[in-house]
């Protein structure tokens, strides 16, 4: 049996920080689940927004790897941690399961065809909604939607609304890891 992945080996500069003092990187816990998610749905077309330096990308990609196939985008804004993100794909040995997009997911993201089974929301939080909008079209019937949160932020709620409120297509739970996840599967 598989486990998730040890990203021991995966650097980020020192001060690399958002949104006052949460880390850019998911929680440990995070990571297993996103790769244990991915191995129980058997999703093979993942698009993640807001990879800063990998971390998450490589519990995605070794989900990938570890299914024998698949599709899996990843998008970072700022060059420089694309870089550092790339880097640590290579240590993991994963790059080759990981096409990199570099600049503004609302940009990058606009050309996916249909059929996406994963989304995982790692990015900016005010953004969630957006990227959600427009990957809409392209999520596959019983799609997953795992969004990483920050605590309190009011930027979440909308989003929230848009898939935990009483009119959303998605059947979502909430799970209390590190500032809570979110994942949400698209009802038929």
């Amino acid at each position: 049996m598989r486990k998730p992945p040890a990203a021991a080996g995966s650097t980020a500069p020192s001060g690399g920080r958002l949104y006052g003092d949460a880390p850019l990187s998911i929680a440990p816990e995070v990571g297993a689940l996103l790769y244990a998610v991915v191995l129980a749905s058997g999703a093979l077309t993942m698009v993640e927004f807001g990879a800063s330096y990998g971390y998450s990308t490589i519990h995605l990609a070794a989900a990938r790897r570890d299914l024998g196939s698949g599709h899996l985008i990843t998008t970072e804004l700022v060059p420089e941690r694309a870089q550092v993100a790339a880097e640590n794909l290579t240590r993991a040995g994963l790059a080759d399961l990981v096409e990199l997009r570099v600049d503004d997911a609302l940009e990058t993201l606009c050309d996916l065809g249909a059929g996406v089974e994963l989304l995982f929301l790692d990015g900016w939080n005010d953004l969630y909604l957006p990227v959600l909008e427009l990957l809409q079209p392209s999520l596959a019937t019983g799609a997953l939607v795992v969004a990483d949160l920050s605590r309190d932020d009011p930027h979440l709620a909308r989003y929230r609304a848009r898939v935990c409120g009483p009119d959303a297509r998605y059947v979502s739970i909430e799970l209390p890891l590190d500032e809570g996840v979110v994942i949400s599967r698209l009802a038929t």
